[in-house]
């Protein structure tokens, strides 16, 4: 077995052993497997191409930060899983602005439309519950949203299979974090939280398909996964 199919098997184990802990609530499992998640899909990548974009190999960096703080109870940990994820989205972010060759405004209002649109809706519900963590939520929506709006101009310019795999990527994304801040700041439940993981996992392997996708046509290199 190559180094390149055991990096994806850990992944996989991982990703479901650490859904198996959130189900049955056995929080052994999610301590050791969780950031394991983003630490093979790291090596995955690494494995996966001679060359690697470094932005996003920083971005995933970012994202394991912020699976091990979001492990920890506290508002502190919190806000450092907030800012370790936003710090990702900003680059992920750099890397789909960086593919997109030419900007038509209305192209540009039509993809951030439905992104705003949800946003919106999620602050409205959430406003009254959301206290002091009000403007660093604001943040981070408009952040995850501007994610979504690049990712969407970017496939209605290409049309290509990649530019669609990062905006199922960035909507996955922006489910998961939205069913994240419902379950913590409005109604939390025990289903949710399966559920922000599952869509977690996906969205951050859509992306990753989406980068290796984009280098193989670069490099010509085809990784065997």
């Amino acid at each position: 077995m190559n180094k390149i199919k055991i990096a994806f098997f850990a992944f996989m184990l991982a990703s479901m052993l650490d859904i198996v802990g959130i189900l049955f609530s056995i929080p052994m499992l999610i301590y050791i497997f969780k950031p394991l998640i983003i630490f093979s899909l790291l090596f995955l990548y690494v494995f996966s191409l001679p060359k690697r974009i470094k932005w996003y190999v920083i971005a995933l960096e970012f994202s394991f930060f912020g699976d091990v703080l979001l492990l920890f109870s506290g508002e502190l940990f919190f806000m450092g899983g907030l800012v370790s994820f936003l710090m990702a989205h900003f680059l992920f972010i750099k890397i789909v602005i960086s593919r997109i060759k030419e900007v038509n405004f209305l192209k540009a209002l039509f993809s951030a439309t439905p992104f705003l649109a949800v946003f919106g809706l999620l602050i409205f519900i959430l406003k009254d519950s959301l206290h002091e963590m009000f403007a660093p939520v604001i943040i981070y929506g408009l952040t995850i949203a501007t994610f979504g709006a690049v990712s969407f101009l970017y496939f209605l310019n290409t049309k290509s299979k990649k530019s669609l795999l990062m905006l199922f990527g960035a909507v996955i994304f922006m489910i998961s974090d939205s069913l994240l801040a419902i379950n913590k700041f409005y109604n939390p439940a025990h289903f949710l939280e399966v559920f922000v993981m599952i869509t977690y996992v996906l969205a951050q392997y859509l992306i990753f398909r989406s980068m290796i996708l984009d280098t193989e046509k670069k490099q010509q290199l085809t990784p065997n996964i």
